[in-house]
């Protein structure tokens, strides 16, 4: 990365922000903006979206917050344009920071702000740039990840850096656990680069774009279990998808979703077709994989809540030899968390 010269500007006693932020992943640093010594003058959140099987309408995690706190909301399809770029105009920022927020901002609106637009994104940029940098980090392995701060620009999470935090990713954990520590770890991040900014000791670093990696936003397809790969990278799969929207196979046409699992090495048990239940004991069951095995440990059928995969084995009747599928059937969309 290169470094710039700090964002130069006369420093305020307090900052009047807007705030853009949906998921539960902001919620903790929106509060933390709103106890600081900067002004939260609005909240924009997406509409309220039908959700679970009512399908009755569901307020994003952020609206939640920001009601709570008794801070202005405003709901609006898209803020790059129409009424929600018209009100963010009126409102007159002086800095917009997002997190979690899922719209890609125009360039009209990142202008409105008069210092700019920050963004919170849970990975070392470059690495991971896109929606679901938790999930695609557990995925590939990777043993570090973290937050960045970084100036919002026009391409996706392409800003230069402010600031950077980083942490380990543990061997259990998965994407909910990450998750929570991130966006822990991020409300420190954007309160000490909202201070910077304030101060007008705010750097701008450019990211190395040669060492782009990218986080597309979890599909289906990515839920599937192919069960000819290895235990390992399966394991990691079912981390990365748990505990939503989760890892599916299916068993006699039913979705199966898989919640917890770890990896046994070839060397430590195997040699069935991939997909067949090779042993069921106290601790769950063993299913053959292309390299090793894959102890499942937690499970949830379609319609019924999570439980431990030996209470499926008793209850279902789970037995050795029977093969899971490797066909994905029915269950919700995913959804990113950052």
């Amino acid at each position: 990365m290169t470094s710039r010269e700090p964002t130069s500007h006369q420093p305020s006693s307090a900052l009047r922000i807007v705030f853009m932020g949906t998921a539960a992943f902001a919620v903790p640093s929106l509060r933390a903006l709103a106890r600081g010594a900067d002004r939260v003058i609005a909240v924009f959140t997406p509409p309220d979206r039908p959700a679970g099987r009512g399908r009755r309408p569901r307020a994003p995690a952020v609206k939640l917050a920001a009601q709570e706190m008794g801070l202005p909301v405003l709901q609006y399809e898209r803020v790059s344009r129409g009424e929600g770029l018209e009100r963010l105009r009126l409102l007159e920022p002086d800095l917009v920071v997002v997190a979690a927020f899922g719209e890609i901002i125009s360039e009209e609106a990142l202008a409105v702000p008069r210092l700019g637009a920050i963004n919170l994104h849970a990975s070392l940029l470059p690495r991971w740039r896109g929606a679901a940098p938790i999930q695609r980090a557990i995925m590939a392995g990777d043993s570090i990840t973290g937050v960045s701060v970084q100036w919002m620009a026009r391409e996706m999470d392409a800003g230069d850096i402010i600031l950077q935090r980083q942490m380990e990713i543990q061997d259990d954990d998965d994407a909910g656990g990450l998750h929570d520590r991130l966006a822990a770890v991020g409300v420190s991040a954007l309160v000490e680069a909202v201070g910077m900014i304030r101060r007008g000791e705010a750097p701008r670093v450019a990211q190395d774009h040669s060492q782009v990696s990218c986080a597309p936003p979890i599909t289906v397809a990515d839920l599937a279990i192919d069960w000819s790969r290895p235990s390992e990278e399966l394991e990691r799969l079912v981390r990365a998808l748990s505990p939503r929207p989760g890892a599916r196979t299916t068993r006699c046409g039913d979705l199966l979703k898989v919640i917890s699992a770890r990896a046994i090495k070839k060397d430590m048990g195997g040699g069935g077709i991939p997909g067949q239940v090779m042993e069921c004991g106290h601790d769950g069951f063993r299913v053959a994989t292309g390299e090793g095995c894959l102890l499942v440990l937690r499970v949830q059928p379609a319609g019924r809540k999570v439980m431990s995969a030996a209470d499926y084995v008793k209850g279902y009747r789970l037995g050795r030899e029977e093969r899971l599928g490797l066909r994905v059937v029915g269950g919700a969309q995913p959804s990113s968390s950052s």
